[in-house]
């Protein structure tokens, strides 16, 4: 009998549910339907990199949502609501924050700096981990052939305030400039929603958008994020797969890049 109580004792803590990584962001985060792919939100592809037995990704990120308006449609309260402790949440804002033509989501930079303080504070009171991650960066290259970013001062402020509170950030503004600037203005458009006429069902007249992420350039974003864990966040670090990110396998797969079209 003591043997069986053992086995079945062993058998429960095997099968204990994986952590949670919620990712609180943007529509360069999101998970996408049918009716915009290729477009993928670079979320999307984060759970291929890990264990998914030790975790699991629960994307709560939204289109066009800023700090301000996160909170205030009560995204953000749903997410604390759902927390346990061992779980984490990635906090990636500053692209709509910044809009001040839509007073909907515009967040005065002071007010963008103390909603990711109450994300952290939120977080560590329900015993879980906050990472705060910078905005990544669009593609807007000079006639010189030089990155341009258009975030301002909204990176910087999530800087200071993982800093001031001892938060990991993962600076995917920085790390995407530096992967923007390695493919260069051309081959870059390979990593966004950037079509021909015909090339996509959905898109038959074409797009160019150069905010939003291709399959690919999805890829290349999560696999930045998860070469910053490996780094930065032992703890889950111990649960990626043992495969490269983004350094070889990546970038050989750019140059089989196809475009996905839909039905």
């Amino acid at each position: 009998m003591q043997s069986l109580l053992t086995v079945l004792t062993l058998l429960a803590a095997g099968a204990a549910d994986p952590a949670v990584i919620y990712l609180a962001g943007d529509s360069t985060m999101a998970e996408k339907t049918a009716e915009v792919r290729p477009e993928t939100g670079w979320g999307e592809k984060l759970g291929k990199f890990f264990d998914d037995k030790a975790i699991r990704i629960e994307n709560r990120a939204a289109n066009g949502r800023s700090t301000k308006s996160f909170i205030a449609e009560g995204r953000w309260d749903k997410i604390v609501a759902a927390l346990h402790a061992g779980d984490y949440v990635f906090i990636q804002f500053g692209h709509n924050d910044a809009r001040v033509a839509d007073q909907n989501v515009f967040t005065a930079p002071d007010d963008y700096g103390k909603n990711i303080a109450k994300f952290i504070a939120d977080v560590r009171a329900a015993m879980a981990t906050p990472v705060v991650l910078t905005p990544v960066m669009r593609r807007r290259f000079n006639d010189r052939g030089e990155l341009q970013d258009t975030h301002g001062i909204y990176p910087e402020i999530a800087r200071k305030v993982a800093a001031d509170r001892s938060v990991t950030l993962i600076d995917m503004h920085a790390d995407s400039g530096r992967v923007l600037r390695e493919y260069g203005p051309e081959e870059s458009k390979k990593l966004f929603l950037i079509l021909a006429p015909g090339q996509s069902t959905n898109y038959p007249q074409g797009i160019t958008d150069n905010t939003h992420f291709s399959p690919l350039g999805a890829e290349e974003m999560a696999a930045i994020a998860v070469d910053d864990i490996r780094a930065l966040i032992p703890d889950l670090a111990k649960h990626l797969k043992d495969k490269p990110t983004r350094a070889t396998q990546v970038i050989e797969d750019s140059r089989q890049f196809r475009v996905e079209l839909t039905p």
